[in-house]
């Protein structure tokens, strides 16, 4: 084959690449949302075909089954929820502002993207047995650890943090005081008669958050994990 054809014959190609991707997108965007509504077992396939618009030969020639479109759905809300954190500026910052930016950033992702939650709370309720199959989600949350345990590093180095964090605990408890507040906003806002949902709860919350972290991390007590196992 002649330089000129090969390079015709990989043009060819490249279109359908982007053809495919495309449809890819277009149908995990069309599941996602669906999903998201109707967790993993109310949502049909046909819904999902009609909102992505496309056949069912389709559908399948790209995911085998519902549940490898699950899969596939559940480690883009990963990807989308690590991107968002891993935009995070915090290079460069010192300890302090970084475990703060952290906090905030955290906070405002699952804002920004509500369907993370939903689709969160849908595989809690399957125990995580999707998420078990899945060889991507457990590595995107490796760099993570990374990150956060070189901001505790460093703070530690400089005086301004306590020793002995574990910084898986650590983010449990970051994520876990903003995702509790929104995933249960609509009740604890009937229950409190406050409205969780308007600007100035949100805000009043991510000080909060930032509040409660960084009174942990800079009190003069020894953390709890490094005292030994309770009798």
């Amino acid at each position: 084959m002649s330089s000129v054809t090969e390079g015709k014959t990989k043009d060819k190609g490249k279109p359908r690449i982007r053809d495919a991707i495309q449809t890819q997108d277009r149908i995990l965007t069309a599941a996602q949302a669906e999903f998201a509504r109707k967790g993993y077992d109310g949502a049909r396939v046909d819904a999902i075909i009609a909102r992505a618009k496309v056949s069912k030969n389709l559908l399948y020639h790209h995911f085998r089954s519902k549940e490898e479109l699950y899969i596939r759905v559940l480690e883009r809300t990963y990807e989308t929820l690590r991107r968002r954190q891993g935009d995070i500026p915090i290079a460069g910052l010192d300890p302090v502002d970084a475990m703060k930016r952290l906090c905030e950033d955290t906070f405002q992702v699952f804002i920004d993207e509500p369907d993370v939650i939903t689709m969160l709370n849908t595989e809690n309720l399957h125990r995580g047995k999707h998420i078990a199959k899945s060889p991507i989600i457990r590595s995107l949350y490796d760099r993570l650890s990374v990150s956060i345990r070189a901001i505790l590093a460093e703070g530690e180095k400089q005086g301004v943090f306590r020793k002995g964090i574990d910084p898986v605990e650590l983010y449990i408890s970051i994520s876990a005081l903003g995702y509790f507040y929104l995933s249960n906003r609509y009740t604890l806002s009937m229950i409190f008669d406050r409205d969780l949902r308007n600007p100035a709860s949100i805000e009043r919350r991510k000080a909060h958050i930032v509040d409660m972290i960084l009174s942990y991390l800079t009190s003069d007590g020894e953390p709890a994990a490094t005292l030994g196992p309770v009798a």
